[in-house]
């Protein structure tokens, strides 16, 4: 693998900028994997400049030719999947063997916004006043986008195709833990044919990079994929110069498993989807309530399933669950878990840091049964590999439960009746609902959440509307 990280700017690829490098770290092992071009103020202006050069002519590319740009894109990603894999594993912990279907999903965002900018049709309607009134929709002009590190591929293509489509230039800037990622989503970007400036990337530390975008007045839409602290400081900021704003922000899915659902077939999902990127998944179930007939039922099958685990380094074929990405990350739980046992939940298994793993941010999966409502987890995204179970009575106060969050992602149920299944579809609050399946991120379908948990939509026909303005003309003869 190169292990040269490359910002993009104008077309170009440099591995060197006049600041200093910033190093990633293995989370695997603690030690330098290696070291990035950071960007800063300079860098956003140089962009910038290329951007603008891009509007004018990517903004006119008719919709056709830009679908067939964006098809070529994700066809030069899929053919970077194992490389891709590779620098994805070692720069966030995810074991190697769990790492290419990323790259799947995001190969199928640029295919499905390929269609939508053939089908950018716009609208006629008949006046009553005479004439038509034609309804058109244009780019919303220079965009940027700001990502996490937990799902380095998905959450740039999330925001570049659904830009690109709609004749946007964008620059990114992803996470300072996952240069080399970027740096490969970036190639095949070029090599799928974007033209100079239309894609950018700049690297480095949000302070020195962020600022300076939210500045300047001709970005005219930003999405954030983050936590709810950062999301609220760039909408003040954003409100300076009137930017239109998409966010996911931060969740805390619920689980609802009722007693007529089959319980122990639940807990294998539960367990899979809770452990999976050991926990740093912004739609991962973080509450499960357990109807209470069932819940020691479901307790232990669950902690079965923890037990299978097989905790390792990322590289490892036989990892089935790597290490948290950020030693500040795996402290955050830590300090949840002992909260909640102090505030008396029982803790079935898990909780430590495995024995004889000296380096590296690993905590073993944990289950937490019979969790205070009172308790911080129950309260505070744990973005973690902890799973606090709690009972419930009866199906008014598992959803008051469920919906006893400001977050509104995502939430789930189990159960075996359809009536049941609708009621939990309208009743738990949340942007996405999964009933008796986990599996709510499509690209043909809409992705988000409201309230604390962000604005917008990411997926579907719903995504490109936010890169798009909406003129009406008003068009009489004679």
């Amino acid at each position: 693998m190169d292990r040269h990280p490359k910002i993009l700017i104008g077309g170009e690829f440099r591995t060197t900028t006049q600041r200093d490098p910033i190093d990633v770290l293995s989370p695997s092992t603690g030690e330098v994997l290696w070291s990035q071009p950071a960007c800063g103020p300079e860098h956003v202006e140089e962009a910038l400049g290329h951007a603008r050069e891009a509007l004018k002519s990517w903004s006119a590319v008719h919709g056709w030719e830009r679908g067939r740009i964006l098809r070529a894109i994700g066809l030069e990603l899929a053919a970077r999947t194992d490389a891709i894999a590779e620098a994805l594993s070692y720069e966030i912990g995810r074991p190697i063997s769990q790492a290419a279907g990323e790259v799947g999903a995001a190969a199928e965002q640029f295919a499905w916004y390929a269609g939508e900018a053939e089908r950018l049709f716009g609208d006629t309607i008949p006046s009553r006043q005479g004439g038509r009134l034609l309804i058109e929709s244009e780019p919303v002009g220079i965009c940027a986008a700001f990502t996490a590190w937990n799902f380095p591929v998905n959450l740039p293509v999330r925001k570049i195709a659904p830009a690109l489509a709609a004749g946007c230039p964008i620059i990114v800037r992803p996470s300072e833990q996952v240069p080399m990622t970027s740096t490969l989503i970036a190639e095949a970007c070029v090599a799928g044919g974007a033209p100079a400036g239309v894609v950018q990337f700049l690297f480095g530390l949000a302070e020195d990079i962020s600022p300076a975008i939210m500045a300047a007045e001709e970005v005219r839409k930003i999405s954030l994929t983050g936590s709810t602290r950062v999301g609220k400081l760039l909408m003040a900021q954003a409100a300076e110069t009137v930017k239109r704003c998409s966010m996911e922000l931060g969740g805390h899915s619920p689980v609802v498993i009722c007693a007529d659902s089959d319980v122990e077939a639940a807990a294998v999902q539960c367990a899979m989807f809770k452990y999976r990127n050991a926990g740093q998944v912004c739609i991962a179930p973080n509450r499960f309530y357990v109807e209470d007939s069932v819940a020691d039922r479901f307790a232990q099958k669950f902690v079965e399933e923890a037990r299978a685990l097989v905790v390792g380094n990322s590289d490892d074929p036989k990892t089935t669950m790597g290490p948290l990405t950020l030693d500040s990350g795996r402290a955050k739980v830590e300090r949840l878990i002992e909260d909640a046992v102090g505030k008396g939940a029982n803790l079935l298994t898990g909780g430590r840091r495995p024995e004889g793993r000296n380096s590296g941010f690993f905590l073993e999966p944990t289950v937490l049964m019979d969790v205070p409502d009172h308790a911080d987890i129950m309260q505070e995204e744990p973005f973690g590999p902890v799973a606090p179970i709690a009972r419930f009575r009866d199906f008014d106060e598992a959803i008051t439960k469920a919906n006893s969050t400001p977050y509104a992602l995502a939430a789930y149920s189990f159960t075996g009746s359809h009536d049941k299944a609708e009621r939990l579809s309208r009743g738990l609050h949340a942007g996405m609902v999964g009933v008796n399946t986990f599996m709510v991120a499509h690209a043909e379908a809409p992705f988000g959440g409201m309230d604390y948990s962000g604005m917008g939509r990411e997926g579907g026909r719903e995504a490109i509307k936010d890169y798009q303005n909406t003129k009406l003309t008003h068009m009489m003869w004679g």
